[in-house]
């Protein structure tokens, strides 16, 4: 069992819940349910999860407003995976600002959230052969800032936290890792969430310019990742691994 995946669904209908749990187990996985906010931050008290799956029209606080919560709190490193009946661009948009992992759009086949949730936790475990994330320091210092590998943040010249998502801390762990060479899309995706992109895939993209703006990075004039036409991004500042903030 401890090696067994933990899944908690938050979602507000029972029998989504009990359809996503009963199929889940029935695949190797745990899984615990929640109607709602309330209850999933009374579970996440009590034990330990690999991913939360949650709904986006919960009654009272959305999943969006619980998603932002979840990504400024101590667990902000834990995937989500966020399930809207909404098929709009701009949902699944907002979904992916607010530090979504991923979108799955009601109704689904609950063999491709499964596919999905496997996707997603393979994230950090399964890279490229060409991309292996090297084992730094505690800190990686780059410019004017210096990413803390530990609390998964990152600290300005004087010394002021900013907080990550778990997907803007993995997509710069693998820029700085790998400084000075372009990554495409599809690799950059593959890292960060798990899965392959197609033609109409804009999240790495909104990933990007989410991490520029927490670097405080130009997008037109950027210091830090770099784009370059038909072909990814690059991470073009020096990096310096160290032991200590200083």
């Amino acid at each position: 069992m401890e090696n067994t995946d933990h899944i908690l669904i938050v979602d507000d209908d029972r029998e989504i819940r009990e359809l996503l749990a009963v199929y889940l187990e029935k695949n190797g996985m745990r899984a615990t349910v929640a109607a709602n906010g309330r209850q999933m931050r009374a579970l996440l008290e009590q034990h330990q999860f690999d991913l939360v799956i949650l709904d986006l029209m919960l009654p009272g606080e959305d999943g969006l407003t619980l998603c932002r919560e979840l990504r400024a709190s101590k667990w902000r490193a834990l995937p989500v995976l966020m399930l809207t009946a909404r098929s709009e661009e701009t949902d699944r948009i907002v979904g992916l600002e607010m530090g979504a992992d991923d979108y799955l759009t009601k109704p689904f086949a609950v063999r491709e959230l499964f596919a999905r949730i496997r996707s997603v936790l393979r994230r950090a475990r399964m890279l490229p052969p060409n991309l292996q994330i090297n084992e730094p320091g505690q800190f990686i210092a780059f410019g004017d800032w210096k990413l803390d590998t530990v609390a998964r943040h990152l600290l300005d010249r004087q010394g002021t936290m900013v907080s990550l998502s778990g997907a803007e801390y993995r997509l710069l762990r693998v820029f700085l890792d790998h400084p000075q060479r372009v990554l495409t899309r599809d690799q950059l995706l593959n890292l960060t969430q798990g899965r392959d992109s197609d033609m109409f895939d804009r999240s790495i993209d909104l990933l990007v310019s989410r991490l520029r703006q927490r670097l405080l990075d130009d997008a037109r004039e950027p210091r830090y990742i770099k784009t370059l036409r038909s072909e990814g991004y690059v991470f073009s500042s020096a990096v310096d691994v160290m032991d200590g903030p200083t």
